[in-house]
């Protein structure tokens, strides 16, 4: 076993708060908190959700690299009897919060799954499935219900393009960085990846911003001016505090009821 899988096997487990309060968050909300902390560009660009069943996702990432098929080694009469069998691997040991995340290098010629491995993927447990390449039986994924994102749509099997050359280590994902153990949140707008050693650090301030956020956009949707509000001033912020304590008294007496 290699030191990279050695390590990526002892990180430290993240607590369901984590993923919980990750959740509450929009991907635009994360990339303000990634921002603060120096992390310029962590948003998948031109990936897109596959039909409109699923609201988002949160995950650790589970890394697949590609590379260019070569007909001496992926020869086009057998391609799934070659001993290239990575991607099934991937998704037989893909795990319960786990995302598989897929550089294909921007390469749509091809796809990176289907609709079957895809399931099966789903019905082991996984958060999600994300290539900045394509995916296949695109009607069927977009009924399935589960979190996939891809840049594009293609009846190609993966064989006819591409080499699966390896699982779990780092790779790039529409130009960014993702190491095994990332966190990776979806939503409608897309995916952003959470570096882990920032991910229990910024998810208590980001579901914070997120609840603000929507407090704010209330108040701007009901028709007041942008100044003062957003970004909020003093007074704003004393506003909210109080409008969060109203809400947490109704809570309680409804809990007591």
């Amino acid at each position: 076993m290699s030191k990279l899988m050695s390590d990526e096997n002892q990180q430290t487990p993240l607590g369901d708060e984590v993923f919980e309060l990750l959740a509450r968050a929009s991907t635009s909300t994360l990339a303000t908190q990634l921002y603060k902390k120096g992390i310029r560009q962590p948003f998948l660009v031109g990936l897109n959700p596959v039909g409109d069943k699923f609201d988002g996702f949160v995950g650790e990432a589970y890394t697949m690299r590609f590379i260019p098929a070569r007909e001496d080694i992926d020869p086009l009469d057998d391609p799934y009897r070659t001993g290239n069998v990575l991607q099934w691997e991937a998704v037989e040991q893909v795990g319960r919060r786990q995302v598989i995340v897929v550089d294909s290098r921007g390469d749509t010629s091809a796809a990176s799954a289907g609709d079957m491995l895809i399931t099966r993927a789903m019905n082991r447990g996984a958060a999600g499935f994300v290539t900045d390449g394509a995916l296949r039986d695109g009607h069927a994924l977009a009924e399935l219900g589960f979190p996939a994102y891809a840049k594009s749509i293609t009846a190609t099997t993966r064989p006819a393009s591409f080499h699966v050359a390896e699982l779990q280590v780092p790779i790039g994902c529409a130009g960014v960085a993702i190491y095994p153990g990332d966190i990776l949140v979806g939503d409608r707008d897309g995916i952003i990846v959470v570096p882990r050693a920032l991910a229990a650090e910024l998810a208590g301030p980001a579901a914070e911003q997120e609840a603000l956020e929507q407090y704010l956009h209330n108040r701007v949707s009901a028709g007041e001016s942008l100044w003062g509000v957003y970004p909020p001033d003093e007074q704003t912020l004393n506003d909210y505090r109080a409008w969060q304590q109203e809400q947490n008294t109704i809570e309680k007496e409804k809990v007591n009821a």
